[in-house]
């Protein structure tokens, strides 16, 4: 059975960061989150905001910016 809910530490994994990026991710108001005891964010919405935000500068996810390509 696929895991429905991972906590930010199991995000963080899966995104290869830290546990405080994903909290800044959180508190920027980009990746949705549950509140049950501890915050816990759903598989969908993981998924969702890895395909919105790609090719998007999330070094700083209070200021986006979509990366320019260069050929």
């Amino acid at each position: 059975m696929e895991k429905i809910l991972y906590t930010v530490k199991e995000v963080a994994q899966i995104m290869h960061t830290n546990p405080s990026y994903v909290y800044s991710l959180i508190n920027a108001g980009l990746l949705p989150v549950l509140k049950l005891g501890s915050y816990k964010v759903r598989h969908e919405a993981l998924m969702k905001f890895l395909t919105e935000y790609e090719g998007y500068d999330l070094s700083d996810p209070s200021n986006i910016e979509k990366m320019a390509i260069s050929a």
